[in-house]
């Protein structure tokens, strides 16, 4: 069983760079006018923000993406190195396969002793809080990632099936356990009613990880040979509705922009109309995978010219001026609000 996990994990990096099937962020229907009178100046813009108490240079951090196999293990170490020089939080893929395969925890262990890095661990709400705790130490992290993955689940052979007390487990594991802890969608997005539920039981940090970004119906279905759920591609809520969508809650949350982040206007974007920060995932993974270690980099360095870059063209100094900026909702987003 640890080797199919394993090998599991493996096969959806694998997939994930084989993958095709794209839907729309939906933030290309938020439109922001430029500004020919800006008055900042370039170099003195800030792209800092404060989270979870800690200074991070820009509103962007490296999301959960693997671990467990000899190949996250490079990903890993890779990731927390660059996380490191950028001062950006970094968090890991799921540590479930952790929990029984000891051969398995090597590839997060290895960040345990990492103090240079924001760490977040990552495991599906339906784990114990004991779970939790364990999966919080074994990479010295700062934070936790409870992750609702059930699109995906549904897909997978060996998934589960009964989801009838992930809530109240939930609600536990955010009542007692000892670090912040961030509830996140795995790339299908929240809904209104959701993002109420999570309020009502205290969760302070909610990542929508919406459509547009990793499919993970798609990933699981390129495992399978007899099954097809090329139907259910399409299926979630659009990044930027599920951000327009819970913010319109309340302003008392820290909230996450992932699913489909790939530049710098998608952050810039997702800030402007709600998101206090950005979480990307495939594209870094595909930066490190298809180019090296020093191309990933280059990436994210290159996001956080191109932030302020877009700032200026709005006269923003800061990011607390980005979040003033004002859009107007266009396409089929402005089809989709309430």
């Amino acid at each position: 069983m640890d080797e199919k996990r394993r090998a599991r994990k493996d096969e959806h990096i694998e997939n994930y760079l084989r993958s095709e099937f794209r839907s729309k962020t939906l933030l290309n229907n938020i439109y922001v006018e430029h500004n020919a009178l800006s008055k900042v100046n370039f170099d003195e813009i800030d792209t800092s923000i404060e989270f979870m108490g800690k200074k991070i240079s820009m509103p962007v951090m490296v999301n959960a993406m693997t671990g467990g196999t000899e190949i996250s293990e490079d990903i890993n170490e890779d990731l927390s190195n660059i996380c490191a020089d950028l001062n950006i939080p970094m968090a890991v893929g799921s540590e479930s396969i952790a929990l029984k395969d000891i051969k398995a925890r090597e590839s997060f262990s290895l960040l345990k002793d990492k103090n240079n890095v924001f760490k977040i661990g990552n495991l599906g709400f339906e784990n114990s809080l004991e779970n939790f705790e364990f999966a919080k130490d074994l990479i010295g992290a700062s934070a936790m990632q409870a992750h609702l993955n059930i699109a995906q689940e549904l897909v997978m052979d060996e998934g589960e099936r009964d989801f009838s007390n992930n809530f109240e487990n939930l609600k536990n594991i955010r009542k007692n356990l000892s670090a912040p802890l961030i509830v996140k969608e795995v790339g299908f997005g929240m809904s209104k009613e959701v993002g109420k539920k999570l309020l009502d039981i205290g969760v302070e940090y909610i990542d929508v990880a919406g459509k547009g970004g990793t499919n993970f119906i798609e990933i699981e279905d390129m495992r399978i040979f007899d099954k097809d759920y090329s139907e259910f591609y399409s299926w979630g809520i659009p990044t930027a509705k599920s951000i327009l969508d819970l913010r319109s809650l309340s302003d008392d949350f820290f909230l996450i922009s992932s699913g489909g982040i790939r530049n710098a206007t998608d952050v810039c974007k997702s800030i402007i109309i709600g998101a206090d920060m950005c979480a990307i995932s495939g594209e870094v993974l595909s930066f490190l995978l298809r180019g090296d270690y020093d191309y990933a980099q280059k990436y994210l360095e290159e996001l956080q010219t191109k932030i302020k870059i877009f700032m200026a063209l709005v006269g923003a100094k800061n990011i607390e001026e980005l979040k003033k900026v004002p859009y107007k909702i266009t396409g089929r987003l402005k089809e989709l609000i309430d």
